[in-house]
């Protein structure tokens, strides 16, 4: 089994962070990014206490985090496994920024623009046909703000942010609402992968324009052309990973 090397040597920030989520947040990005299979016997909780200088106790709390994310599961007598892919709450804010801690998989990647395109574009139809002006308000501060902070900066992301959810909301759909959080994450967290080694390579804010204008135009099928349009771009100033889950090279002990 890899062999991770201690925390406070590893990660300077782990004096902000509550220790167990700093293990949590270690295992987790080692599991996503692949030293850990579906399947992989983590090693008994002494071993890694003492593998990672943690106490026991914070070590037990850390599988908690992620055995409650679908990461990992425990039976007695048979220790923590790596759980199936399926049981990966991939959603969780946590485990989408531990997936791109490093280089996420291309598969995973695709997937979540798929998904996206899937919930995002469709809402967009239907918020056409439901929004009120509070969320047409809100939706123009939102890209009044990406434009004025952009998204190199904590506050323009966080104007992205609100304009989804703001897109969202006026569905009046209370299960796509529901899905604000996990779509939230998805765009927050390809933002700053996108932005990782170099600047973003085109202004995302007339996209978001094209869709705004088509919703307040209560045009659905504008909106759900231009929120589709938005997500294709989006993809296209991403960087293409090399790894996939097929080519996936594990690294040995």
């Amino acid at each position: 089994m890899t062999k991770l090397m201690p925390l406070g040597r590893k990660h300077p920030i782990s004096k902000v962070l509550r220790l167990h989520g700093t293990i949590a947040r270690d295992l987790g990005t080692a599991i996503m990014s692949g030293v850990y299979q579906p399947g992989d016997l983590l090693t008994g909780e002494v071993a890694s206490s003492e593998r990672l200088a943690v106490s026991r106790t914070a070590y037990r709390e850390a599988v908690r985090i992620l055995a409650a994310k679908g990461l990992v599961e425990s039976k007695p007598k048979v220790g923590t496994k790596v759980s199936s892919k399926d049981k990966w709450h991939l959603l969780d804010p946590d485990v989408l920024a531990w997936a791109f801690e490093n280089e996420p998989d291309l598969d995973l990647l695709n997937s979540l623009f798929e998904l996206r395109n899937i919930v995002e574009s469709a809402a967009a139809a239907l918020a056409a046909t439901r929004r009120s002006e509070m969320h047409l308000k809100t939706m123009q501060r939102a890209i009044d703000g990406m434009a004025r902070f952009t998204l190199a900066t904590e506050a323009g992301r966080q104007a992205d942010q609100d304009f989804h959810t703001a897109l969202l909301q006026a569905t009046e759909n209370p299960f796509i609402m529901s899905l604000t959080t996990g779509v939230n994450a998805a765009v927050n967290t390809t933002t700053m992968f996108k932005q990782r080694n170099r600047p973003l390579p085109r202004d995302p804010v007339p996209d978001h324009v094209r869709v705004f204008e088509a919703i307040a135009d209560k045009n659905a099928v504008g909106a759900q052309k231009a929120m589709t349009e938005l997500i294709q771009l989006a993809r296209l100033d991403t960087p293409t990973p090399k790894r996939s889950a097929a080519r996936r090279t594990r690294r040995k002990t």
